[in-house]
């Protein structure tokens, strides 16, 4: 490959890189694409003489300008075959929102493949198969405006069935984190009932509702999270 090409090739991923991400530093993209900042520098600077609206915040990275949008990228095939997979996973998970959700999205990935591309997906879609435990059939339907809630900040109420204890308890709680543990989807929030971080099955959350009010972003990360947990020696502890 000239040096031309792999040069095109590296400014089209670029603009790929800058419309997925909000910010990207020239150090981040340095380190993708195993070149020097020196290299992004003139990489930005030809990207912004072929009329790209490149917004370079100082001391943060770069941007793209709100609202700008490259046309729909070509994927290869390997790339479309990750996303099949991917889409045959989802659709046996747990929480019906999300497959919607998910659906809808792969569906208009699939509108922009090539034809043959577009027939080899679908050959592979018949060929995956995900199992599920099929003594566990409880199913969610919240996982979608719990993202919503968490992305941003707003409390959030739930009545909430602990069967462990066969407990009924309706909670305002502030959305921090959701995960997957295979078999159901967790949300981890700070109950303002129990005052502090509690794990919520999504499948025993019986009624939801999204507050208007909004609640300060959390002071501690995720990891921040999961290292206070092991420090208490317990797994992260269902409410």
């Amino acid at each position: 490959m000239s040096n031309d090409t792999k040069r095109l090739s590296r400014l089209t991923a670029i603009l790929t890189q800058l419309q997925t991400k909000r910010l990207l530093t020239a150090t981040e993209l340095a380190k993708k694409f195993s070149v020097s900042i020196r290299t992004i520098y003139r990489d930005m600077k030809a990207l912004e003489q072929a009329n790209i609206p490149i917004i370079t915040e100082e001391g943060k990275g770069y941007t793209l300008m709100e609202g700008y949008r490259i046309p729909p990228v070509m994927f290869t095939e390997s790339e479309a075959n990750a996303l099949i997979t991917a889409e045959q996973l989802v659709l046996k998970n747990k929480d019906s929102s999300f497959v919607k959700e998910y659906t809808a999205a792969i569906n208009k990935i699939k509108s922009v493949l090539q034809y043959g591309t577009k027939d080899k997906a679908n050959l592979l879609a018949n060929r995956i198969v995900f199992r599920n435990n099929a003594e566990n059939n409880q199913t969610s339907n919240y996982l979608s405006a719990l993202q919503l809630a968490l992305t941003n900040y707003k409390l959030t109420k739930i009545s909430y069935h602990a069967i462990e204890k066969d407990e009924k308890t309706s909670r305002i709680v502030e959305p921090f984190a959701v995960y997957n543990t295979q078999e159901n989807w967790l949300l981890i929030a700070f109950c303002r009932l129990r005052k502090e971080y509690r794990a919520f099955r999504l499948d025993r959350i019986q009624t939801l509702e999204i507050l208007e009010e909004q609640f300060e972003p959390h002071p501690i990360s995720l990891q921040e999270y999961f290292e206070i947990c092991k420090q208490k020696s317990t797994p992260t502890p269902l409410t």
